[in-house]
């Protein structure tokens, strides 16, 4: 199966920039599930995002992206890695998007906090 899908992580912030926990939180983050999904052959890492969330200019986000391959499969590695490490896990929600669609929609797949129905870039 080579379908793809975008995942990404995403954690509430204060500010734009973040404090120096979430830069310290961002490199951890990404560095484990680069190695946790290039173990598991589900995926890579692309990249991230810190600062003014698109649908609301008041809140802040720090978004990790990553292309896997295996939707369900990731989001339980990432999960499952986030909690076993301490990264913050109860902060976190988890949208994905079928990879290669200029303009998709993010669609919310797990969410830390009960009742949370949403997500927004």
């Amino acid at each position: 199966m080579s379908e793809k899908f975008w995942l990404v992580v995403q954690y509430p912030l204060k500010s734009a920039k973040g404090s120096g926990r979430d830069q310290w939180l961002k490199d951890k983050v990404m560095e484990y599930l680069e190695i946790s999904l290039a173990d598991a052959d589900l995926g890579t890492v692309d990249g991230f995002d810190m600062g003014k969330c698109i649908s609301d200019p008041k809140k802040y986000a720090l978004n990790i992206f990553c292309v896997v391959t295996e939707e369900e499969r990731s989001i339980a590695l990432i999960k499952r890695v986030l909690r076993e490490s301490r990264l913050d896990y109860t902060r976190i929600k988890i949208a994905a998007m079928p990879y290669g669609i200029e303009e998709g929609t993010y669609t919310l797949k797990y969410a830390s906090k009960k009742g949370v129905t949403d997500f927004s870039l």
